[in-house]
């Protein structure tokens, strides 16, 4: 029998039920007010829901993935230590409205007393050696902390973590090389080896909101692929030029902010192309603003932050725009304003850019442009044999509603304008 049973708060918004995202507390653990409990998803954003009360965890309702309904109960709270948990002091009062939080990465919370003492700061572990027997399932690390690992060449369970549930800190790691540890000391794996392993990892949170809306769009629009090669020779000197040239406090300008106002300033010629297309109402709506979605890559997951109004803009007001939705959806604090109303994406691989792709439409978008990266490469120009450097777009449109040739049209149009950057500034 439970002590206080804790309900799914009212979130806001309209919102009646949200998907467990990850659950930061086990039955048995001790937990404090405030403390995170769970990370609920809505429609909306992902919430952090804190514990009400001091107490133990008796049961959790609700498995990851799964929807729990707003009003129904989300914890039921135990006795700690033979005390029962303590009720909210104002138990008339609804629950206060949970602020809302990007997406985080899962962390699972450990067992702990019910006054939290201070975390000690992490010791020196030692190097791998016979004796170091390997944790078991998954090490608890950030998306960056396994990335330095595998650079650094270290095997993740061998380090012994010093956060909550074991889990793997940047400061773990470092006093693991420090003293030693690396794949460098330990035997060399057999090439003959079998890894007969399989791991499971359920599709949930922002996850699973990726693989909606790419199945909504890949199964609702027939796409129609189209690319080019563009001389950015020229571009590239006035880049170049202008860092060099630029204010301190001006950022430092990449090839995107000079493609996003070329597009800005040829859009009013290819209106098909800047538009949502409500496949449902049967109605097209060309924007005459163009807002660009920047497709940006996180260790949550892949974010559309959007650039509004592009054709507002100076070059160095569309990279610090650029830069400033990027950076919020990076460490997390982009508004909902920041991620919505697109009209046209842009998707960049930067370094990893290849050679082409075909790029998938930001339903309800019907454009969408693919930068990959530019090389020095061998052209024939007057006769002669020059390096240049080229960059290669890929593009696709929504062939319901916009034809061949009026994508082609566009490309061209803006392979035009970078290959002769003069004429974005006219």
């Amino acid at each position: 029998m439970s002590d206080y049973e804790f309900k799914l708060p009212d979130i806001g918004e309209g919102v009646v039920e949200g998907e467990v995202v990850q659950w930061h507390v086990s039955v048995g653990d001790s937990v404090s007010e405030d403390d995170p409990i769970v990370d609920v998803m809505t429609d909306k954003a992902t919430v952090t829901i804190p514990s009400p009360v001091n107490g133990v965890i008796a049961s959790l309702k609700g498995e990851v993935g799964g929807m729990v309904a707003v009003g129904s109960t989300l914890v039921e709270f135990g006795s700690a230590n033979g005390a029962p948990a303590a009720k909210p002091a104002e138990e008339s009062e609804p629950e206060p409205e949970p602020e809302p939080v990007p997406e985080t990465e899962p962390v699972s919370k450990q067992a702990a007393p019910a006054t939290p003492a201070p975390t000690p700061a992490p010791t020196p572990a030692p190097a791998p050696d016979a004796a170091s027997a390997p944790k078991s399932g998954r090490v608890l690390a950030s998306p960056a902390v396994r990335r330095r690992a595998r650079e650094a060449g270290v095997e993740l369970s061998q380090v012994r973590g010093s956060g909550p549930a074991g889990r793997v800190r940047h400061a773990d790691l470092d006093a693991f090389i420090a003293a030693g540890g690396s794949v460098s000391g330990a035997a060399p794996v057999a090439y003959s080896t079998k890894r007969t392993d399989v791991a499971e990892v359920k599709v949930v949170g922002l996850r699973r909101k990726i693989s909606e809306q790419m199945t909504l769009s890949k199964s609702r629009i027939p796409h129609f692929s189209y690319f080019e090669e563009v001389d950015v020779t020229e571009l590239e000197s006035l880049r170049q030029m202008l860092n060099s040239t630029r204010d301190p406090s001006q950022p430092k300008l990449t090839y995107l902010p000079f493609i996003m106002l070329a597009l800005s300033k040829i859009m009013p010629e290819h209106p098909e192309c800047n538009a949502h297309f409500d496949d449902e109402a049967g109605v097209v709506r060309r924007h005459g603003g163009v807002h660009l979605g920047i497709a940006t890559q996180t260790d949550r997951g892949l974010y559309v932050p959007v650039v509004k109004h592009v054709e507002s803009l100076d070059v160095w007001q569309t990279a610090s725009e650029m830069q400033r939705v990027s950076g919020a959806a990076r460490d997390g604090s982009a508004s909902l304003d920041d991620l919505t109303g697109s009209t046209f994406t842009i998707t960049s691989l930067g370094r990893e850019g290849g050679l082409g792709a075909t790029p998938i439409i930001n339903h309800p978008e019907v454009s969408i442009l693919g930068v990959h990266k530019a090389r020095d490469m061998p052209v024939v120009r007057e006769g002669q044999i020059v390096i240049r450097k080229i960059m290669n777009l890929s593009s696709a449109f929504d062939h319901r509603v916009v034809d061949g040739a009026d994508g082609a049209a566009l490309i061209q149009h803006l392979k035009r304008f970078l290959e002769h950057p003069a004429l974005i500034f006219m």
